[in-house]
C-alpha cells in the first residue's frame, strides 16, 4: 500500500473531513476516502471504525462503501486559513471569467462565508493578494455562458452561427454537454447534428447563440462521457 509521507492533517480534522464526505448518502469507498484525504485505505478503515465506536451512524463495509444512516447534526464548518483563500481566488475568477449569473451567485457565496467564519480569519477575505484580471471582457461571451449552462443542465438544444479561424461561417443545431475553460478562452462540447460527431465550439467565435424549447435526451455513444473516453484514448 503506498504511503502518504507529505500528508498533515490532523486526525481530527481528518475524521470531520470523513463526515462531512458521507453527509452526500451516497456510498462511498475507502480508496475514494484514502485519495481523497492522502492516507491509506488502512488508516481510512480504522477512522471509519473509531468514528462507529463514538456513536457516527456510519454503515456499509470494506470493499463496497460507507455512508451514514441518517443525518446528524455538525457543529458549523471551520476553515483554515489556506482553504479561504481557495475560496477567495475561486469567487474573483468566477466573477472575471464565469459569466455574470455564476460571478453574482459566487459572491453572494462568499458573503455568507464572511458572516459566519471568526472575526480572526475575516482579514484572509479582505487583505488577500490573489487577483484574476481579464482585459477587454466581451458582454457576449459573459451572456453566452450563462446561456450555455443552463442549456446543459435542461439539455436544450443550442442553435448557433459559428465562425471558424480560417472565417467560414456555419449554421449549427447542437446537444450542449459541457464546458471548458482553457486560461484565457471557453469551448462548448457538443454533438453537432449537421456533422453528426462531437464538435468543440470556442465561445469567442460564435456569431449567435440561440436556445430552443426542445430537449434532448442522453443517447448511447453521444454523451459527454462518451466525448470524454474518445479524447482520452486518442
Amino acid at each position: 500500500m503506498a504511503a502518504f509521507p507529505h500528508n498533515t492533517m490532523r486526525r481530527a480534522d481528518r475524521l470531520f473531513q470523513i463526515v462531512q464526505i458521507l453527509r452526500n448518502k451516497r456510498l462511498v469507498t475507502a480508496k475514494t476516502l484514502a485519495e481523497r484525504l492522502e492516507v491509506s485505505e488502512r488508516t481510512i478503515y480504522r477512522d471509519i471504525q473509531d468514528l462507529s465506536l463514538s456513536g457516527v451512524p456510519v454503515e456499509g463495509e470494506a470493499g463496497v462503501g460507507y455512508r451514514l444512516r441518517h443525518t446528524i447534526d455538525i457543529p458549523p464548518i471551520m476553515f483554515t486559513s489556506d482553504e479561504i483563500e481557495a475560496l477567495v481566488v475561486g469567487v474573483r475568477m468566477s466573477k472575471t471569467w464565469a459569466g455574470s449569473e455564476l460571478g453574482y451567485s459566487a459572491q453572494t457565496a462568499l458573503d455568507k462565508i464572511t458572516a459566519v467564519i471568526p472575526a480572526g480569519l475575516r482579514h484572509k477575505i479582505e487583505d488577500s493578494k490573489l487577483f484574476s484580471l481579464r482585459f477587454n471582457p466581451r458582454q457576449d461571451i459573459d451572456s453566452y455562458l450563462d446561456v450555455c449552462r443552463k442549456a446543459i443542465d435542461g439539455k436544450h438544444l443550442l442553435h448557433i452561427s459559428y465562425c471558424r479561424a480560417d472565417g467560414e461561417y456555419s449554421q449549427r443545431r447542437i446537444r450542449p454537454l459541457g464546458l471548458y475553460f482553457w486560461g484565457s478562452v471557453w469551448t462548448l462540447v457538443g454533438w453537432c447534428e449537421l456533422r453528426d460527431d462531437f464538435r468543440n465550439f470556442r465561445l469567442d467565435r460564435i456569431q449567435s447563440l440561440q436556445p430552443e424549447n426542445a430537449t434532448f435526451a442522453d443517447s448511447e455513444g453521444q454523451s459527454l462521457q462518451d466525448f470524454v473516453k474518445r479524447m482520452t484514448c486518442m
